[in-house]
């Protein structure tokens, strides 16, 4: 074919080469296989992965969300309006309660990404739809508890469509006041 009609067919060959190409290089959302991966460096700090199914930690929480649809350290496309996010050590994926020790608002999150790797204290990067959801987007970061859990599959497949799982109790006053203070007993 020549002319017109070839420089269609041309055209439209190449918009389908290109079309198959996108998002190929990311991974599908799924839960396995569990990669908890080699210790790594960041500005001159080591990081050990590692499987710790007691993980409880107080510290603070602060979003990102301007890397969206760059890949996670999971492989997959990174999505700001998700509920995920990013921490320095724990199995990817895996799934957290994290608890915002000002209002005691408890949401889950999975974990699919490495970070945060800046600020004296940070624990966990939520994602932006994370943050929005436990309510500290407008703050940009809280203090939180973030606890390793394992929740029903319900919930896990919620998440791995990009919506929030089922609601999760407020923690009591009295737990929240006890969990301050021993944030402040570690000077954060």
């Amino acid at each position: 074919m020549t002319g017109r009609a070839g420089r269609y067919i041309w055209i439209i060959c190449g918009l389908a080469m290109l079309s198959a190409c996108a998002g190929g290089d990311y991974r599908p959302v799924r839960d396995t296989p569990v990669r908890i991966g080699p210790p790594y460096k960041v500005r001159g700090t080591t990081y050990v992965p590692a499987a710790e199914p007691t993980y409880d930690m107080l510290g603070y929480a602060s979003w990102y969300g301007s890397e969206s649809g760059n890949r996670t350290a999971n492989g997959e496309r990174f999505r700001a309006k998700w509920i995920t996010a990013a921490h320095t050590s724990l199995p990817l994926p895996s799934y957290v309660e994290v608890t915002a020790l000002d209002t005691g608002r408890t949401i889950l999150v999975r974990v699919n990404d490495r970070g945060p790797f800046a600020g004296r204290g940070r624990v966990i990067d939520l994602s932006r739809g994370a943050a929005e959801q436990l309510g500290i987007r407008a703050q940009g970061h809280a203090a939180v508890r973030v606890r390793f859990v394992d929740p029903p599959e319900k919930d896990r497949e919620r998440l791995r469509k990009g919506k929030p799982a089922s609601d999760r109790p407020r923690v009591a006053e009295r737990t929240l006041v006890n969990l301050r203070a021993q944030l402040r007993a570690v000077g954060l």
